[in-house]
């Protein structure tokens, strides 16, 4: 949700394909963001509490639909409209989707994914194809070394550069880096007045897309990307803060 509201609000056309809420589907069309919603009405939906301190950040999750979602997900992804498909959950068969990503590339549509913290991911055996598929991979610091299996940042860096198209290692007060097989290009953090991290790097993610998609330069699409990360910290919560256009261009 965060990151469509974040590209919508920047101008970008967005759908989001998950199971809702009613107060979520009310929220994000009044945001500007089509929505498909394959939750069934009698069917619980998740809800999660993030428990935000100056120094770190935990969730508690009420899993709701969750345990039948990605089922769901599958053929409708397979069919996305769209010139691009952003993914920000936990794969359980990283073999599946990596078949939906080829598929959507056969198309013409570019593909991205924030897999978060997910240590289940490196006994999949199908997780590397899934990383080679995708055109963009979107990861903080520890889940770059998390998944690179290493231990210092030369030598994940090194492993994203084989590996991958494109990898967004998100920093936090360090900015980012675009690591590409033909080297990487580093933009600095925009300064804020932080109350709440919670959902700045998928609002990250929401101003680089929308950047990237308007055709803008690499070095543009970091920035743009910094600030709307950055903005979206100024407000508790994951949307309340996510700026206007604006306040970018």
């Amino acid at each position: 949700m965060i990151t469509a509201v974040a590209a919508s609000r920047l101008g970008l056309r967005c759908r989001i394909l998950s199971g809702l809420s009613p107060a979520a589907v009310l929220r994000l069309r009044k945001e500007n963001v089509r929505v498909s919603n394959v939750r069934r009405p009698e069917e619980p939906y998740a809800l999660s509490a993030a428990l935000s301190t100056r120094d770190n950040r935990s969730f508690v999750t009420y899993n709701g639909i969750n345990d039948s979602l990605e089922e769901r997900l599958l053929e409708p992804s397979r069919r996305a409209s769209a010139r691009h498909v952003h993914f920000a959950f936990y794969p359980a068969d990283c073999a599946r989707w990596e078949a939906v990503v080829g598929g959507l590339r056969r198309r013409g549509v570019t593909t991205s994914w924030d897999f978060g913290w997910n240590e289940g991911l490196l006994s999949d055996p199908g997780f590397e194809p899934l990383l080679r598929a995708l055109d963009y991979v979107s990861i903080n610091e520890g889940e770059c070394l998390l998944y690179a299996r290493e231990s210092g940042m030369a030598a994940a860096v090194r492993y994203w550069q084989a590996s991958c198209r494109n990898v967004l290692v998100k920093l936090g007060p360090q900015g980012c880096k675009w690591i590409t097989p033909a080297g990487r290009l580093r933009a600095p953090a925009c300064r804020a007045c932080v109350v709440d991290t919670t959902g700045a790097g998928d609002a990250f993610n929401g101003g680089f897309l929308f950047a990237l998609l308007s055709g803008r330069p690499a070095r543009q699409c970091l920035r743009i990307a910094n600030r709307v990360g950055a903005l979206s910290t100024r407000m508790a919560g994951g949307i309340d803060g996510l700026p206007r256009r604006d306040e970018i261009i």
